[in-house]
């Protein structure tokens, strides 16, 4: 056999992955290949792949005569949207896709090259765990991953994609990433499963329940998305990358904008409730202002008191934060303060500019929350906020109340432009229950109470409550009528183009984590 023939024959044997029984069994079970995969993400004939003929160096438990070239794992960089990405995908159709000496290898080397270009690096996970015939050598290699994560954390943009099992401890460096993608029903991730949980708690749990990609979109935070399957969980990974960066000294990309600046939603004047205390859907708040009412929602199913996320004003894509009070009246509770400011830290990474629409009437008060703590964890959003150098922007639609005032990008922590719409109240606490403390016994004594507490509620909101009071003392740049939010926003935001501003020299800063 000549060598044409040679390479012939390493690349059919590289491409036929684990051969055609597990390959059919993979797509039976709803999952793509993990060539298809990579052909699905990237643009069509721009990947070039890297290390398609390695194998693992395994002489042991008959490991010797079970050769594929690759190993178990797709690694290489192409073209999504046009734009430089790396990525690796792991095989489960090989060796259940378990992680070698050699396989890490590969993903090491993509890793580094991705931060040696700048470039953004996606992982497709699928992997029954580190392959225990190479003992050490494969956990070895898992650290070798979770080193890289580390590093390139903040400097290169990381998604994780779980699209099959993921378990032990390669549940770690999708952890340590960006975002993570989870397929529905045919995903999971966790520490010890269920056969381990049973014989060690006598709990009985399923996989889906303890680490499906519902589980961790709702209860423990530590997925992002959830989408329905493969294709769909592709191209969110491609719909997000078009808002980042390349990488931390590059500014994230602008596209041309159709949607008019100057456009101005009158429905947005009354959008907001005349009562205090009736709830509304801050999303309305939020579409009608962005470009072409798109509004891409991270972690949408977790603690969704806070809404995070991204969208473009005059084409330049901006990270939002917003309180929502369509659930649990918009307040800051531990899980909201944790999400939020995990997304304020990585657009203040990668140089994207925030734009915070407030309404929040303070921390969600309760023994949970104090004894689950909630001043350290609260004040991971303040940390995060004050911390951001990159463009900051602030809406209060309603409700500014008390510390969580201070903590959703108030002027005192660096926000350049502060807007306020007419409606706004920014105080202490609320009308109703300063009232009750201020003037209770004069309420107490008047001949009508209830008409003596309703005036002294107006009174307050009149002198203490209303946004001009902030104004007068600048931490309101201008009280704006909610029809034109859309263009100063986009105005402030080509003011604040060439912003540049800097933290005091330090290693880095101690977050209370």
């Amino acid at each position: 056999m000549n060598r044409n023939d040679t390479l012939a024959d390493l690349d059919r044997r590289a491409e036929a992955g684990g051969g055609d029984d597990r390959i059919r069994r993979q797509r039976e079970g709803g999952r793509l290949t993990a060539r298809e995969r990579i052909a699905t993400l990237f643009d069509p004939d721009s990947f070039e792949e890297i290390d398609k003929f390695v194998t693992h160096r395994c002489q042991d438990f008959g490991m010797a005569e079970q050769v594929v070239p690759g190993d178990g794992v797709v690694s290489g960089y192409g073209r999504i949207n046009g734009r430089l990405a790396y990525a690796f995908a792991q095989d489960f159709t090989v060796f259940g896709g378990s992680l070698s000496e050699t396989n890490a290898a590969k993903i090491v080397k993509v890793m580094d090259l991705a931060m040696k270009t700048g470039a953004p690096v996606i992982g497709l996970n699928d992997s029954g765990g580190a392959r225990i015939q190479e003992g050490v050598a494969s956990l070895g290699g898992y650290a070798d991953i979770f080193l890289r994560n580390t590093l390139a954390s903040g400097v290169v943009p990381q998604i994780s994609a779980i699209m099959g099992p993921c378990a032990g401890g390669a549940v770690y460096s999708p952890a340590i990433t960006d975002f993570v993608v989870m397929v529905k029903h045919t995903s999971y991730m966790f520490v010890t499963g269920p056969d381990v949980i049973r014989a060690v708690t006598h709990e009985q749990v399923t996989k889906e329940e303890l680490g499906g990609a519902m589980t961790h979109n709702e209860r423990s935070g530590v997925a992002h998305f959830a989408v329905e399957d493969d294709a769909a969980c592709l191209a969110l990974i491609r719909e997000l990358l078009s808002f980042l960066p390349g990488n931390n000294l590059d500014d994230p990309p602008r596209i041309e904008c159709a949607d008019p600046v100057d456009r101005s939603d009158e429905a947005l004047d009354s959008v907001v409730p005349e009562a205090a205390n009736q709830a509304y859907d801050m999303l309305d708040v939020i579409r009608p202002i962005v470009d072409d009412g798109y509004f891409l929602q991270v972690h949408e199913h977790y603690a969704r008191n806070i809404l995070v996320g991204f969208a473009r004003l005059g084409g330049r894509p901006v990270g939002i934060v917003a309180n929502q009070p369509a659930h649990l009246a918009g307040t800051l509770d531990i899980d909201a303060s944790v999400k939020g400011a995990r997304f304020v830290r990585f657009c203040d990474a990668f140089n994207i500019p925030l734009v915070t629409f407030e309404d929040v009437p303070g921390f969600l008060p309760g023994t949970v929350q104090e004894f689950g703590g909630i001043i350290r964890q609260g004040a991971k959003l303040l940390y995060a906020y004050a911390e951001a150098t990159v463009p900051k922007l602030a809406v209060i639609t309603r409700k500014a109340y008390g510390g969580a005032y201070c903590v959703m990008s108030s002027k005192h922590l660096r926000t350049d432009v502060n807007y306020a719409w007419p409606a706004a109240e920014i105080a202490v606490m609320g009308a109703d229950g300063a009232v009750n403390i201020l003037y209770k016994r004069e309420i107490e004594s008047a001949e009508d109470p209830e008409a003596a507490r309703a005036a002294k509620i107006a009174e307050y909101r009149d002198k203490f409550a209303n946004p001009y009071i902030a104004a007068q003392r600048g931490f309101v740049d201008e009280v704006i009528l909610p029809r034109q939010t859309r263009t100063r926003l986009i105005r402030a935001l080509a003011a604040l183009d060439a912003k540049r501003d800097r933290n005091p020299p330090k290693k880095h800063g101690n977050i209370p984590l």
